[in-house]
C-alpha cells in the first residue's frame, strides 16, 4: 500500500513539474529578454554614473589635500626662515655690543629691521598659501 502511494505520489510530482518547465512563446521570450536587456542597461548607465561622480569626488578630495599639503609646506618652510633669522639677530645683537654709542644703535637698528624684514616675508608667504 505505501510503494503505491509512493508511486502515485512521485507521477504526480513528475507530471507537475513538467508543466513548470513549458517553453514560452517566441513573442514572450522576447519581450522578457527585452525587459531583461533595458533593466540590464539602466542599472549599468546608472552604475557607470555613480563611478564618475565618485571619481570626480576623489579627484577633488586628491587636490585639496594636495592644496592643504602645499600649505603646510610653504607655513613651514616660513617658519624655519623665522627661526633661523631669530637666531642670526641674536648674533647681530651680540656683535654689536662691541661698539659704542650711535654706532650701537644703528647696528642694532639693523638687526632688528632685517629681522622683521625676514617676518614679514614669512607672513606673507603664509597669507599667499594659507
Amino acid at each position: 500500500m505505501r510503494a503505491n502511494l509512493f508511486w502515485a505520489l512521485t507521477a504526480v510530482t513528475l507530471l507537475t513539474m513538467a508543466g513548470c518547465n513549458k517553453a514560452e512563446s517566441p513573442a514572450k521570450v522576447e519581450s522578457d529578454v527585452a525587459k531583461a536587456t533595458d533593466s540590464a542597461e539602466k542599472k549599468d548607465m546608472k552604475a557607470e554614473d555613480k563611478e564618475a561622480k565618485t571619481d570626480a569626488a576623489v579627484s577633488n578630495d586628491l587636490a585639496k589635500d594636495v592644496d592643504k599639503a602645499d600649505s603646510k609646506a610653504v607655513g613651514a618652510a616660513a617658519d624655519d626662515a623665522v627661526t633661523q633669522a631669530e637666531g642670526e639677530n641674536k648674533i647681530a645683537l651680540a656683535k654689536c655690543e662691541a661698539l659704542a654709542g650711535d654706532a650701537q644703535k644703528a647696528c642694532k637698528d639693523q638687526a632688528k629691521a632685517q629681522l622683521d624684514m625676514v617676518k614679514a616675508r614669512a607672513q606673507a608667504l603664509k597669507a599667499d598659501h594659507g
